[in-house]
């Protein structure tokens, strides 16, 4: 059987990784996409990991967080349906059990506001999960997420994900080692 994908944004988040199959898809849905999807073709995993920072949406969420639902938050999923007639798929059940749900877009998220706005759909926010779950959604394999939450999504957020880089990266290593 082949080994599980461990896919990760960046190299400071991969930091305390060692000896596992790994990605590191970069920044944004597009590099993770293409990242995930060369991988999947090439490497034939039993299953990807995808691991990663995430800002919370919601006062008093901290620490790792397994989900179960991702969307995508800057694309109008609806508004396209609508508008072309074909389905547009802006959502991904990973596992229906897990309560937990990630919005996913390009975006760093440091505006209160916006953060509000998406604490109506989602727990936490980052920039790459929906398009991991979706190229593995393409090519059929099963996708496991748990983020790391590094920071509150605020106007500090900036701030606070560098500050928690390195704490981040040792939880994410703890996370790979419990679920691989």
């Amino acid at each position: 059987m082949a080994a599980p994908l461990i896919v990760v944004a960046l190299r400071g988040e991969a930091a305390h990784l060692h000896g596992h199959d790994l990605v590191l898809t970069g920044i944004g849905k597009v590099a993770a996409a293409v990242a995930v999807t060369r991988a999947l073709a090439e490497r034939r995993p039993s299953f990807v990991l995808n691991v990663g920072t995430a800002g919370a949406l919601r006062d008093g969420l901290e620490g790792a967080h397994r989900i179960g639902r991702v969307l995508e938050h800057d694309v109008d999923h609806d508004f396209l349906r609508t508008l072309t007639g074909e389905d547009s798929v802006g959502e991904i059940v990973l596992d229906a059990d897990e309560p937990t749900t990630l919005a996913t877009g390009d975006a760093f998220v440091s505006d209160p506001a916006v953060r509000l706005g998406l604490a109506e759909r989602a727990h936490l926010v980052d920039m790459e999960g929906f398009a991991v779950a979706r190229a593995c959604a393409a090519a059929g394999v099963v996708c496991r997420m748990v983020k790391v939450v590094s920071d509150s999504a605020s106007d500090d957020a900036a701030r606070s994900w560098k500050a928690e880089a390195d704490r981040t990266a040792r939880l994410i290593a703890a996370v790979v080692a419990e679920h691989t």
